[in-house]
């Protein structure tokens, strides 16, 4: 009988990803009742020595699929490989980040191994052996609460919904998974990524992020919330209109056609709050506003509003916060 959970822990360049830590803390609380143990999966290119973290942050056992042709990921590849790790690991319940792996990976698997799925929860409970997953609907405007009637259980968590597990002081056992995945089964190959070199932090990974809507007028003015955001330790992101108008690339776009955020605090600027854009960030702890609209749709799901010119309040805003941190 499968029982346990299994957290997919992802990494890029043999660095573990926030969203693996987080799944190991709500895995760790709904482990009482679902019964068996905390384990990870961990899949790439020479990765194992991620096991002794993955030990220390919660996890009995680290499931681990090596080889060349798993060093980036192809559907297919990591598709194969967590199916020969589910299959041997036995789990009950199958965890991982709504991340863009995530996302991609999660429904391939799931039909791979005959699993139920639930994608982008932001909250877990357990209740008679089953998680009981509570989901956005409709743009984010009601939430549902759903079970999976399947043997194994597989969903995928939207980022910064629960805190990364602090280390403690454990050790895991490590399982080598002979995938047998090599270079026929994968048929887009990846030649070459070129990296965007930046100091912020990644944006769906963020504590805070400063967005730009329509309302900055111009590429040139992003540097306005790039300065309050480089004061607040913050991702930069930017609405649909913005990336349409060419103010800033779809890279950082926040909404349903973009990335999905779920920041401590998020800072919207000269964003009007079109129901595709609130997809992406009504989950945000805090959401402040700036804009001269008054009727902005973006003030009905906002914590804070400020009714003025962006372009005076935001410079305003960050040189305030450099006082403070200067104190």
């Amino acid at each position: 009988m499968s029982e346990g959970i299994l957290v997919f822990a992802e990494q890029r360049e043999g660095k573990m990803r926030k969203s693996a830590l987080e799944g190991l803390n709500i895995a760790a609380q709904l482990s009482g009742d679902i019964g068996g143990s905390v384990n990870a999966a961990v899949i790439g290119k020479e990765v194992s020595s991620l096991a002794d973290k993955l030990g220390k942050c919660g996890a009995a056992k680290v499931y681990v699929a090596e080889g060349d042709a798993l060093e980036v990921y192809s559907p297919e590849g990591y598709a194969k490989a967590l199916e020969a790790i589910i299959k041997q690991a036995d789990p009950a319940v199958v965890l991982a980040g709504y991340t863009g792996m995530g996302r991609d990976l999660m429904p391939r698997v799931a039909a791979k191994v005959g699993a139920g799925l639930l994608s982008d929860c932001t909250d877990l409970k357990a209740e008679g052996g089953k998680v009981v997953a509570k989901r956005p609907v409709y743009s984010g405007k009601a939430y549902i609460e759903s079970t999976i009637p399947e043997s194994i259980q597989m969903i995928s968590i939207r980022p910064n919904t629960f805190p990364p597990v602090d280390e403690g002081g454990g050790s895991a056992e490590v399982v080598n998974v002979d995938a047998s995945v090599d270079m026929s089964v994968i048929r887009a190959v990846v030649k070459e990524i070129e990296k965007t070199v930046s100091s912020r932090p990644e944006l769906t990974e963020a504590d805070i992020i400063v967005s730009g809507g329509r309302g900055m007028k111009s590429s040139d003015n992003f540097n306005i919330i790039e300065e309050l955001a480089d004061v607040l330790g913050a991702a930069v992101g930017a609405s649909r209109a913005a990336v349409d108008s060419g103010y800033a690339e779809q890279a950082i776009q926040v909404g349903q056609t973009g990335k999905v955020v779920n920041p401590n605090l998020y800072i919207a600027c000269g964003i009007s709050g079109a129901i595709q854009h609130m997809a992406g960030m009504r989950t945000s702890k805090v959401i402040v506003a700036i804009n001269k609209d008054a009727e902005a749709p973006i003030f009905q799901v906002a914590d804070y509003g400020i009714v003025d010119d962006l372009f005076k309040i935001v410079p305003l805003l960050t040189q305030e916060i450099k006082k403070l941190k200067a104190e």
